[in-house]
């Protein structure tokens, strides 16, 4: 490398550490990809108040919702590289809808800036309480027994909740109808309305209404058992293959080509938010699993994340309907 090549070098090494120390200098907007409420809109807050005190620096949470989610990231994919436009998701939208259209709208990984996958969490099969069943085994013999005559809700086409039950429904030979509903808060609703018998969510939403009696937990997806749920089986446990790997996760993105110093300051940040005493113990108490992973590792189980789905809705025969 010539001695012009090092001062070039050197001036942009030095302009990138500069631009990082003086990141943020105006209003910086998180897009949140699922509705208020949510799992991922009260973690997107938590975080966007904890970076606001740190830097003292405007952050505001705008959630983008529509079409699963979609729209949202679609945005954020759009957006200039300066991180003043981040993106809070799930793999909902990020990963497992895309996956169902053809072609697909972008590529999660490429097309983006992973940032930090903050957390994630297992589905949990809940049904209304008129069902009269009280277990896994028992739900699927009632089930079966009715034939077209039940219907699950989802937060949306082609989502996390959507692919859950169709994978489920599958293994068991449940034959039920799809309810898609515009998130994930309208759809648990419907569940304990009983305007649909069953549904894939969340844990830390949905035991309060199990523990309320409004709900009946049967079984979460996974390769172990909740903490919080330790009496709850795994679908493995009860025989049923092909859940082993099924969480939603959590994260911050930005959209292609954020410059590494902005990725590495925002992915520190949002590290020491998520391993803080008291986000940890709330995570944790929640039922979710603690995650605050760096953006190579997160870049890397997004790419493993898509070969594994793409696999399953292949052999599954999914469709976005």
């Amino acid at each position: 490398m010539s001695y012009l090549h090092l001062i070039i070098a050197g001036s942009i090494a030095l302009g990138s550490i500069a631009t990082a120390q003086e990141y943020p200098t105006r209003l910086v907007r998180i897009i949140g990809s699922s509705s208020p409420g949510s799992a991922s809109d009260i973690y997107a807050r938590i975080i966007a108040a904890e970076l606001q005190a740190s830097w003292g620096t405007t952050v505001i949470v705008e959630n983008r919702w529509g079409a699963t989610g979609m729209i949202g990231v679609d945005f954020v994919r759009q957006s200039r590289p300066d991180g003043y436009t981040l993106l809070f998701t799930s793999n909902t939208p990020h990963v497992l809808g895309p996956l169902l259209m053809e072609p697909r709208p972008f590529d999660p990984v490429a097309d983006f800036t992973p940032i930090s996958k903050v957390l994630k969490y297992q589905f949990y099969l809940i049904i209304h309480p008129s069902i009269p069943a009280r277990s896994l085994t028992a739900f699927i013999a009632f089930a079966k027994s009715k034939p077209g005559q039940l219907n699950y809700a989802s937060s949306g086409l082609g989502g996390g909740s959507h692919l859950m039950a169709e994978v489920f429904n599958s293994a068991t030979g449940i034959r039920a109808a799809h309810v898609p509903y515009k998130g994930a808060a309208p759809a648990q609703q419907a569940a304990v309305s009983g305007e649909s018998q069953y549904i894939f969510n969340n844990i830390g939403v949905s035991q309060p209404f199990v523990l309320a009696g409004k709900l009946r937990g049967l079984a979460v997806t996974g390769d172990k058992r909740s903490a919080v749920l330790p009496d709850i089986p795994t679908f493995s446990e009860m025989g049923i293959q092909g859940l082993e790997d099924a969480y939603v996760w959590l994260g911050m993105l930005g959209p292609a080509k954020l410059p590494p110093a902005i990725t590495g300051k925002l992915s520190a940040e949002v590290i020491r938010i998520m391993r803080s005493p008291d986000v940890d113990k709330r995570v944790l108490k929640e039922g979710y699993i603690p995650v605050a992973n760096m953006p190579a590792q997160f870049a890397s189980e997004i790419q493993a994340e898509v070969a594994t789905w793409s696999r399953v809705i292949r052999e599954k025969g999914i469709k976005s309907e």
